[in-house]
């Protein structure tokens, strides 16, 4: 029985004892990670070490026609019923040919291929292999019919047709080559396939043919690389006036095409190579008034280039610039507001250099006044008025019209509703460049009368400050704070200035100053500042005074942690190693904490997450001060958290839920068990009560 199930493939050993046994998966009881890790890859080293050797089938030796004819039989009866099991797997099918052929049984391996075609004749690997296996083994009519039928049956595959060709040609037969082109060229191949057979007949040094060729190709694929492909064909064989010919056809039947631009290119590149120069400029000019001007510009550069080689400058400007304004003015006619294409307009007229035609545009341009006193219509008419100064100042170099320029900007905008501290600080500057310094400040000073804005201010100081004119700023930032005494920006900078200069008290006379306005727009920021500047100075008394009128004013939690943090490190630079001291400072900052702590438990209970911040900075600070510190005085009051759920009200639908995060503190624990003791004492005096009842 064992000799019957045993198999010589595996050494005539039976299924059953080359059956690899896996052990049966267990259940993981302990899912805790170990105490000693091993990654992947040592896992895998150790499989590959402790794996046994691969059993393989003996090496056989065939000695007589019979065991061959075995041996052969059990191969096929193996290939067979593989393919039965999976008939739509091609490799099977391959290797089962390409055995049959090993074994120089080629009968059979036609057989093997013509069965695989029967099932799926589409796939053409199958054709290429089944006709290399012909061609391979000299079988020559016999891969003609495999080509034959392969692009019969799949015409629109060209590397079958590529395949078929080539080896008519290896074999020297040319008209059988050309023969399998005119079959391909019937169905309209793309323009490689067309090119291919060009190409053949060229290396064969038939002309002709290649025109002919070529003259379906591109009746075929009627594009401009078609035409402009032709016509090189025919220059590289000298046939000029073939190949304008060409050229001038492309021309009448693509002059509207999307790729028009090429094939003008292309025909003017080829006239000025037959030294055609009016030739060209013509076909130049006829293409930039027939193609739109957003597909051109290829075409417009190479215009400019051959105008610089072969003309002048007033062909280039008759044939772009002319054209272009032509355009320009169309547009600005239908919408003389229209800022863009006013801009578009005077960057052409630049580009050409004339300046009594720019300064023109400009004038032309700064007329169209936006109908509405409102900023937002004015926001790109401005920039006419300030490229206009900007271009006689640096490319005209007339410094008198762009001084007048900048006046009659000034005079036309409406400043008792809006103005642009952009117009006043440019001709300002401009000034300063003409080492007018008089009527620059003149300027900025008018600017601040009539249209008081903050870059107006702060530039005007900046440039008082670069000359070291103290007291011009000084007066500048009076201004400044007359016009706007919320701004905490203006108090801070001034305040700055002061004390770089020195000026201590004057520093902290405005800083007083500033924090008694009744309205300010970030009063954090100037806190701080002044804050800053009396620990900068080691004036610790005063910010402590500080920081008691600041919480008079202010309770938020950032305060009490600034305050307790300048008390932990508000020491002497001389006594930074005096236990005393850091005793003394921490000392201090536990007394703000202990206010703030009281004041978030009495007098806002309801800001609870506040308190637990405040609590955790102090932890920090008592754990920063190492055996100085004492944790444990604030563990005692941290609070626990707890998770917790609350209904919100849908305005559509059912509530909702949502978790959030809920602090317990000590004391509020102590309340819970007194209420609970209450209840209970209560309860048991009911109970008593009824029994005596």
């Amino acid at each position: 029985m064992a000799s019957r199930d045993a198999d010589p493939s595996l050494g005539y050993l039976t299924r059953k004892e080359t059956e690899v046994k896996l052990p049966r998966p267990t259940r993981v009881k302990n899912k805790t990670p170990a105490p000693i890790q091993i990654t992947a890859e040592q896992i895998l080293r150790e499989a590959r070490e402790r794996q046994e050797a691969e059993i393989r089938p003996p090496k056989q030796k065939i000695t007589d026609p019979t065991e061959l004819a075995d041996y052969r039989l059990r191969k096929r009866k193996e290939f067979e019923s593989l393919i039965s099991r999976v008939r739509w797997n091609k490799s099977v099918w391959v290797k089962y040919a390409k055995w049959e052929e090993s074994q120089k049984d080629f009968k059979r391996a036609r057989s093997v291929w013509e069965r695989a075609l029967e099932v799926d004749y589409r796939d053409h690997t199958m054709w290429l292999k089944y006709a290399d296996v012909e061609m391979k083994n000299k079988f020559i009519n016999h891969a003609r019919n495999v080509w034959d039928r392969a692009v019969t049956l799949l015409p629109r595959v060209d590397q079958l047709w590529y395949k078929y060709i080539h080896m008519e040609e290896m074999l020297g037969n040319v008209a059988g080559a050309r023969q399998i082109f005119e079959r391909w060229m019937a169905w309209m191949p793309d323009q490689q396939g067309w090119l291919s057979y060009i190409k053949f007949e060229l290396r064969y040094n038939e002309v002709e043919r290649a025109r002919g060729i070529f003259e379906r190709f591109v009746q075929c694929h009627p594009k401009v690389s078609a035409w402009i492909r032709f016509a090189k064909f025919e220059m590289k064989n000298g046939e000029i006036a073939r190949a304008r010919n060409c050229y001038e056809r492309a021309v009448d039947k693509l002059a509207d095409d999307e790729e028009a631009e090429q094939l003008f290119v292309a025909f003017a590149e080829f006239e000025e190579k037959c030294k055609e120069t009016e030739r060209a400029r013509c076909i130049y000019k006829f293409a930039l008034d027939h193609i739109p001007k957003g597909r051109a510009e290829d075409l417009y550069r190479k215009f400019v280039a051959f105008e610089k080689q072969y003309g002048d400058r007033e062909g280039i400007e008759d044939a772009i610039v002319g054209k272009r304004r032509f355009q320009y003015e169309d547009e600005v006619r239908k919408n003389p507001r229209n800022y863009d294409t006013w801009f578009d307009y005077i960057r052409l007229e630049e580009s050409v250099g004339n300046k009594e035609r720019i300064r023109e545009v400009y004038e032309r341009a700064i007329a169209n006044v936006p109908p509405a006193e409102e900023k937002r219509y004015w926001q790109r008419y401005i920039y006419l008025w300030i490229n206009y100064a900007l271009y006689e100042e640096l490319d005209a170099q007339d410094m008198e019209r762009t001084r007048d320029v900048y006046r009659e900007c000034l005079k036309l905008i409406p400043h008792q509703k809006f103005s642009f501290a952009k117009i006043w600080l440019l001709a300002a500057q401009f000034e300063i460049r003409q080492l007018r310094l008089k009527e620059a400040r003149l300027l900025l000073g008018e600017a601040i009368g009539r249209a008081p804005k903050d870059k107006i201010f702060k530039k005007y100081i900046e440039i008082e400050l670069h000359f070291g004119n103290i007291d011009r700023c000084r007066k500048l930032y009076e201004k400044y704070l007359e016009w706007s005494p919320e701004n905490c920006y203006a108090w801070s900078k001034f305040a700055e200035l002061e004390r770089s200069l020195y000026e201590t008290e004057r520093a902290r006379a405005i800083f007083e100053l500033a924090i008694d306005q009744p309205a300010l727009d970030m009063p954090e920021l100037l806190w701080k500042a002044y804050i800053d500047f009396e620990i900068s100075e080691g004036e610790f008394e005063r910010t402590r005074a500080l920081y008691e009128r600041l919480l008079n004013r202010t309770k938020h939690l950032k305060v009490w942690i600034s305050y307790a943090k300048f008390e932990a490190s508000a020491m002497d630079s001389e006594a930074e190693e005096d236990i005393e001291q850091k005793k003394s400072c921490l000392q201090h900052a536990r007394d703000v904490f202990e206010r703030a702590v009281s004041y978030f438990r009495n007098s806002a209970p309801e800001l609870k997450e506040e308190r637990a911040m405040l609590l955790e900075e102090w932890l920090n600070m008592e754990s920063g001060f190492a055996e100085l510190g004492d944790v444990n005085l604030v563990r005692a009051k941290l609070p626990k958290k707890l998770k917790k759920r609350r209904q919100i009200d849908m305005e559509d639908g059912p509530a909702a839920y949502e978790e959030y995060i809920d602090y317990l503190f000590p004391e509020e624990t102590q309340t819970t068990n007194l209420k609970i003791l209450e209840a209970a004492y209560k309860w048991k005096k009911q109970r008593v009560a009824s029994e005596e009842d």
